[in-house]
């Protein structure tokens, strides 16, 4: 096993967080759009990833797809820097607790399940923001007429609508993702070089990603409809059973393909930057 790098203060591991979200952001958010609108599809309008692609861009316009990119913006540097250092410190905390000096398979499930839920708490008015922008019926023209609109209605408290549901969509998502990180890490040859580095950074992020998405999936779609406004979602488990009793067990995986398009390869995006960063403020401080 590759020997545990150099650890860096917490300044440092929500900088390299921040920079490696917004970079996986810019360039994988057309298919969170596209995602967004399959899950809030109840009526199959989209006959696929593509079908809805092409929808979006004739019907809409191809600006259509960045359409709210600015709340995302706002929540990935806060959003993957939590996600990253939660998931550093809870790792010093676990080993202390158990007493243990390097991390095994269930600590990394564990932390990373407990990096989820703090992370959740930060994403929740900006996720909310997202998706009220993307719904196709949306006719807020930006994250402002949105917040100004649920804090009118509803309260402060209403920007935290679905905080539940994104409880457990990220507990699922980063155990999956971590827990499968530091297991394919153990499996794989240790690198040479930093394009070996980079390479095998690549491939456990990929693979963490899209083990990750296949385990949340569903509670990311009861969620997307509890943040669309329906009143008939309302809390996770009891909405996961009315999608699949009303649309069948697969509308629980609808969006699946764009989700996991942009979190496979989006997981080893965040983990080669993310790495890369914190390499560079190691040699910084050396």
């Amino acid at each position: 096993m590759t020997e545990a790098p150099k650890p860096l203060p917490f300044f440092y591991q929500f900088a390299s967080g921040a920079i490696a979200g917004v970079s996986e952001i810019l360039v994988m958010y057309p298919l969170d759009v596209v995602k967004t609108r399959q899950q809030l599809d109840s009526t199959n309008a989209y006959k696929g990833t593509i079908n809805c692609l092409k929808k979006i861009v004739k019907e809409e316009g191809f600006s259509r797809l960045y359409k709210g990119i600015s709340a995302p913006i706002l929540m990935e540097a806060p959003k993957r820097a939590t996600k990253f250092a939660a998931n550093d410190e809870w790792g010093k905390v676990y080993r202390n607790l158990f007493g243990v000096q390097t991390m095994s398979q269930s600590l990394a499930v564990l932390t990373g399940a407990t990096a989820g839920a703090t992370e959740s708490f930060v994403v929740v008015p900006f996720e909310l923001v997202k998706i009220k922008l993307q719904d196709k019926t949306s006719k807020f023209n930006g994250m402002g007429e949105v917040v100004k609109h649920i804090v009118k209605t509803d309260g402060l408290l209403g920007l935290y609508k679905g905080l539940e549901s994104t409880l457990w969509r990220h507990i699922f998502w980063n155990a999956g993702y971590f827990g499968c990180i530091h297991q394919v890490r153990t499996l794989m040859p240790q690198p040479k070089n930093s394009s070996e580095k980079t390479l095998v950074d690549l491939t456990c992020g990929t693979i963490g990603g899209t083990f990750g998405t296949v385990l949340n999936t569903p509670f990311d779609v009861v969620k997307s409809r509890i943040q669309a406004g329906s009143s008939r979602y309302i809390w996770s488990f009891p909405s996961l059973l009315i999608v699949a009793r009303e649309e069948g067990f697969g509308a629980l995986y609808r969006g699946f393909i764009p989700k996991v398009l942009r979190l496979g390869p989006g997981g080893g995006i965040l983990l080669v930057v993310f790495t890369t960063c914190m390499d560079f403020f190691r040699t910084l401080q050396d």
